[in-house]
């Protein structure tokens, strides 16, 4: 319970949390952040990591001129990138593995239907889910699995990971720091987070009245 407390308290006064890390830290608190981002992407045991608001403060940082946009959007792209391919090829390897040693238990023919869907409308998918938090770390394992073609992955994933960081990133830097934002930034993070999670929660009331 501790350690739940601390996280949410983490997400939840991001800025102070970060500020400090960047004064701890100097010029290594870009490489934190990167393994954040890369964590909240590429490992499917870490769809909890904070995504949306961590990039939103991280950007306002930059307005401040704690951080460098011009160093910091760059590497975070990277970090999404790498994040997603690495994501893709632990569920291409996996799926691969289960199929030879569950026995005919999941169906060559299910693994194509899935590998059909994707290449249908796997590019929207891998776009747009970048915006979605968990979706975000589970839609290029899931693809993996499916056996997308990794040229088409490879298109949506570099343009998910250009605007995701670029939204968020310059959205903190142009309006992190107006006084009304930037004396409510905690509830401003509530804001992201709820409006990021709100179409799950929606697809969960929908499903649940079905």
């Amino acid at each position: 319970m501790d350690l739940l407390a601390a996280f949410i308290d983490i997400v939840l006064h991001l800025d102070a949390h970060l500020l400090a890390l960047t004064q701890q830290y100097g010029v290594w608190v870009y490489a934190i952040l990167f393994l954040i981002i890369y964590c909240e992407t590429g490992l499917v045991v870490t769809p909890f990591l904070p995504g949306d608001s961590l990039l939103f403060v991280a950007g306002a940082l930059c307005g401040l001129g704690a951080l460098q946009l011009g160093l910091l959007a760059p590497l975070l792209m990277l970090a999404a990138f790498g994040g997603d391919n690495t994501n893709y090829w632990i569920g291409r390897l996996i799926g691969m593995r289960l199929l030879k040693r569950t026995n005919g238990l999941i169906k060559h023919e299910h693994i194509d239907k899935t590998h059909a869907f994707y290449e249908k409308h796997g590019g929207k998918t891998i776009l747009f889910a970048r915006f979605l938090p968990i979706v975000r770390t589970f839609a290029p394992f899931v693809a993996g699995i499916g056996l997308m073609r990794y040229r088409l992955f490879l298109l949506f994933s570099a343009l998910g990971s250009v605007g995701w960081i670029t939204f968020f990133t310059v959205g903190g830097y142009f309006f992190g720091n107006i006084p009304v934002i930037k004396n409510n930034l905690t509830l401003m993070v509530i804001g992201i987070i709820f409006i990021s999670i709100l179409p799950a929660i929606r697809e969960f009331i929908r499903h649940h009245r079905a």
